[in-house]
Formats: C-alpha cells, structure tokens, sequence
C-alpha cells in the first residue's frame, strides 16, 4: 500500500505564491505516476499537473501552464506543487494522488491512493 500526506495549503494574496508538498511512504517502488488535482466548491474534481515517477516527466492542465511546476524529490519520495502568480480562481482543496499502473493521466480513475486533500484560499 501506498500513503499519501499532503501539506503546504494556507491564504495567500492575489499573485503570491504557495508550495504544497505531497510525502509518499509505504511501497512507494510501485508508484507510477503522481499528480495534483483540485477542486473547488461546487466543481468536479479536476487535473491541474502530473509527474512520472521513474524519470519525471512532467504535464499540465492548460490552466496550470506557466502558473504551476510540479517536480520531484527522488531521495524524500516527495512531489512538489509550487504554485506562482495566483489567482482567486486558484482557490480549491488541493489533492494529491498516486498511481500505480497508469502513467500520467487527467482522469481521477486512473489513481487509486489519495492524499487528504489541502486547502488552499486566493485572496483578492
């Protein structure tokens, strides 16, 4: 089984920046990708960034694309989401996922170990 902890999410001003971070622990040698979703309320859950966990290749949400950088820390087994530039219109719980037999995929059913999910809030 795989274990997901995610931390980072808090307030912060239109056009700050935020980091989340997401640990992995457990048989973590099974991941093959991860990636960070978002959902805000009233919204379906959607697909912001994806990383593949052997030679981390990375892909974005077009919403995400120059806003968002999604990286990896092999030795912590750890996956970043550092967020720039934000918007109010970023304000959703964040959630980390992991898969273990899909590479990246926009579709939640592709991952089957969740992360708690973060609030993240946008100010204006």
């Amino acid at each position: 089984q795989v274990q997901l902890v995610e931390s980072g999410g808090g307030l912060v001003q239109a056009g700050g920046s935020l980091r989340l971070s997401c640990a992995a622990s457990g048989r973590t040698f099974r991941i093959t990708s991860m990636a960070w979703f978002r959902q805000a309320p009233g919204k379906e859950r959607e697909f912001v960034a994806g990383i593949t966990w052997s030679d981390s290749n990375t892909y974005y949400a077009d919403s995400a694309k120059g806003q968002f950088t999604i990286s990896r820390d092999n030795d912590r087994a750890t996956v970043y989401l550092q967020m720039d530039k934000m918007k109010p219109e970023d304000t959703a719980v964040y959630y980390c996922a992991a898969s273990t037999w899909a590479t990246i995929s926009r579709h939640p059913t592709a991952y089957a170990t969740w992360g708690q999910g973060t609030q993240v809030t946008v100010s204006s």
